[in-house]
């Protein structure tokens, strides 16, 4: 391939930028606060799912209790009516006396015994109410810290976007300056190293670093000025300058 010095040192103004906006995608890919907010964001949905149980924990323990204290009631409504027949003096056989007399103190022990079991289930509702309040307020405050890391997140990706819109604005002017067979082969080069092309400086190709050999910097001095050459251990596009050392 043939191409004027000129464009071919305009592929070394395409490298630059693509290193460049190789750069700046791996920093996008690599954002810290990617990953941050990923890590975070997993740990509010754990939270979440805990304050759910503890809200439904808490929610079953009403229920028990308002279950609970209406039996209580019923209990006492029912050693209330049966007081009310004791002092009423209705009940006159000395049998249907004791039997009252012996239900109303069953009653009480089974009203004792029932308002035991409210006051357990309050102190249970109310560790539960208070673990509810505990882990809502940690969902909160992360829920915050989610939402700051987003901002942050959102601000840096927005920098860096802008920077890469900037920069393949300049790529797209320096590519249009470009024949399209040279920036063909760059461009199917790129897909495989990044970079399409590499300066050969003082005898070294600046795309792998390797240093020429003395028949291969021979076969570039006796190469043609337009003639392509390519860098026989990275096969990248050799581009030619004073600083060559040719």
């Amino acid at each position: 391939m043939k191409a004027a010095p000129e464009a071919q040192k305009r592929l070394l103004d395409l490298a630059e930028l693509d290193t460049v906006i190789h750069r700046l995608t791996h920093r996008r890919r690599t954002l810290p606060e990617l990953a941050e907010h990923e890590e975070t964001s997993a740990r509010l949905a754990r939270l979440a799912t805990q304050v759910i149980a503890a809200e439904t924990e808490a929610g079953d323990l009403a229920r028990e209790q308002a279950k609970a204290e209406s039996d209580v009631e019923s209990v006492r409504a029912r050693a209330d009516r049966d007081q009310k027949r004791l002092d009423s003096g209705q009940v006159s056989s000395p049998k249907d006396l004791a039997n009252l007399q012996s239900e109303i103190a069953s009653l009480k022990r089974r009203q004792d015994d029932l308002e035991e079991v409210v006051l357990e289930i309050m102190e249970r509702r109310e560790a539960a109410d208070a673990q509810v309040t505990k882990l809502a307020a940690e969902r909160d405050s992360l829920a915050a810290a989610v939402a700051a890391i987003a901002e942050r997140r959102d601000a840096a990706l927005a920098e860096i976007d802008k920077e890469l819109a900037e920069v393949r604005g300049k790529r797209a002017g320096v590519a249009a300056d470009i024949p399209a067979d040279l920036l063909g082969l760059y461009e199917k080069l790129r897909e495989q190293y990044d970079v399409g092309a590499a300066m050969l400086q003082h005898g070294r190709c600046q795309g792998c670093k390797v240093s020429l050999s003395i028949a291969d910097l021979n076969a570039i001095r006796a190469a043609a000025p337009d003639e392509v050459v390519r860098c026989e251990e990275c096969r990248r596009i050799l581009v030619r300058t004073p600083e060559s050392g040719l």
